[in-house]
């Protein structure tokens, strides 16, 4: 692993108490090109998080409100008619970064949050007819509250298959939070600046190493078993996709990648099926109806496949 990107997780886990394995996800799911659903109550700080990454990048940071009256313009853009110069001119819009905070995605309609699938999925924004590329390094994170659903439209499950994690964000431990409120209490309430590590440059370089990481044929098998019985289950309602697979794939070289390996063991996808999977699935409705959590059907299934040897 290269040392920058190394430096850049120890600054980030400094920056960011009580959520080490998230924030290891976030920056394998950025590694391996995907995008991430974060779910978390409100003051768990999860745009400090996106945040803080986009900082330690050097990357441009851009954050949109997600609100009932938000029209698909105003995050694509638009084309206004320039009085003084006689023409018109295309303005882009905040889609145009290197990541993208959504923040409470699930409270604008459908129309709006569809505005996203172009860029998720082919790297582009079409504009009054004209198609624009995005930056070579384009990763959306957007979040949702679990707590509040009166005013708030759920995402579709075509748009859910397009990000790589869905991640939980919880309350740290109380040591933890201590720590957090020491912090800020010492700094008067003020944040430090966060000093870029690495450039875009030197990012897209580990991602051409994280590549050359090996994924030999038991587990791709591994990787497919896991996802084929999530279609074959009674506890599921519909399975995942080829788009899951693909994705277990990819983040489990990430995730190897940064424990230092260049190639993937079966202990890399367990770590990243359930983050992978857990928006892509519905439960039977006699499982919910038990009380049964995505989680815990997740976790029972991946025990029941064989580990290869």
């Amino acid at each position: 692993m290269s040392t920058k990107v190394l430096a850049l997780l120890e600054k980030y886990e400094e920056r960011i108490l009580g959520q080490s394995t998230n924030l290891r996800l976030l920056l394998s799911a950025i590694l391996a090109g995907g995008h991430v659903l974060l779910e978390g109550v409100p003051g768990t700080g999860k745009t400090a998080t996106v945040r803080t990454l986009a900082n330690l990048l050097g990357g441009q940071f851009n954050r949109i409100q997600f609100t009932p009256d938000l029209l698909p313009s105003d995050i694509t853009g638009s084309v206004i008619y320039n009085v003084k110069e006689g023409s018109f001119e295309t303005l882009k819009g905040p889609i145009f970064t290197n990541i993208l905070l959504a923040d409470e995605i699930n409270r604008t309609p459908a129309k709006t949050q569809a505005a996203l699938l172009e860029a998720m999925e082919e790297r582009q924004v079409t504009i009054q007819g004209t198609t624009y590329p995005l930056a070579d390094v384009f990763f959306v994170v957007a979040t949702q509250n679990p707590i509040e659903f009166e005013g708030t439209y759920p995402l579709p499950e075509a748009q859910q298959d397009r990000f790589l994690f869905k991640l939980m964000i919880d309350f740290p431990t109380f040591e933890e939070e201590k720590d957090v409120l020491k912090n800020v209490i010492e700094n008067n309430f003020k944040s430090t600046a966060v000093e870029p590590v690495l450039d875009i440059e030197e990012f897209l370089k580990a991602r051409q190493e994280i590549e050359q990481v090996t994924v030999n044929d038991s587990v791709l098998e591994y990787i497919m078993q896991i996802v084929r019985r999530t279609r074959e289950t009674e506890a599921i309602r519909f399975g995942a996709s080829t788009r899951a697979a693909i994705s277990i794939g990819k983040a489990a070289q990430a995730w190897a990648y940064l424990d230092g390996r260049d190639y993937v063991t079966p202990d890399d996808v367990k770590m990243v099926a359930k983050p992978s999977l857990r928006h892509r699935i519905q439960l039977a409705p006699h499982v919910e109806l038990e009380g049964g959590f995505v989680d815990q059907v997740i976790e029972e299934l991946v025990g029941s496949v064989p580990v290869p040897r």
